[in-house]
């Protein structure tokens, strides 16, 4: 059995997409979902499950969500070892000289094509910085996320892809719960 964390994008902001987490538990159990638990209100959901992929198990919680709520939310999903290998490839925190509360990860629904990694990897957003790797983008914003060009809808429109993001805090966090 796997363990797995969904993140879903655009629940529970400035009052649109409400989702109270107890209620989402019970709606995914009737996915066959075991172990479910989340963390804050933004959408992450901690689960165990065995014969679907992620794309696959991402495709079933966004369709569930729109029979029970209504509305589409784009999910995206990781395994716990793929959160492992993000917080160890960060190439900001091994530089040794960033501020963790500054750091965030964009997690991205599928690997970009090559046109879309070119042409976001020429931009530069100063003081804000920040790398591509796979199907994530690490963030390194200084002046506080919410001041940021680089967000969500940035990456989506150059990449053609599902992008959510997390703090760095919130990432440590779910690698500790599905320890």
């Amino acid at each position: 059995m796997n363990t797995y964390i969904a993140l879903l994008r655009g629940i529970n902001v400035s009052g649109h997409k409400m989702i109270k987490m107890d209620d989402l538990k019970q709606v995914l159990g009737e996915l066959n979902f075991t172990g479910l638990r989340t963390y804050i209100q933004s959408g992450n959901i901690l689960f165990e499950s065995k014969n679907k992929g992620p794309a696959d198990l991402a495709a079933d919680i966004a369709e569930k969500i729109l029979q029970r709520y209504g509305f589409e939310v784009p999910v995206v999903i990781r395994t716990l070892e793929e959160l492992e290998s993000i917080r160890k490839s960060n190439p900001f925190l091994n530089q040794g000289n960033e501020d963790t509360d500054k750091m965030h990860v964009t997690f991205l629904s599928e690997k970009p094509d090559s046109t879309g990694e070119n042409q976001i990897r020429e931009q530069r957003f100063l003081p804000d910085e920040f790398v591509l790797m796979g199907k994530e983008v690490y963030l390194y914003c200084p002046d506080g996320y919410g001041r940021t060009k680089l967000t969500n809808q940035f990456f989506e429109s150059r990449l053609k892809v599902v992008a959510t993001t997390r703090n760095w805090k919130t990432v440590e966090k779910l690698i500790a719960l599905g320890a």
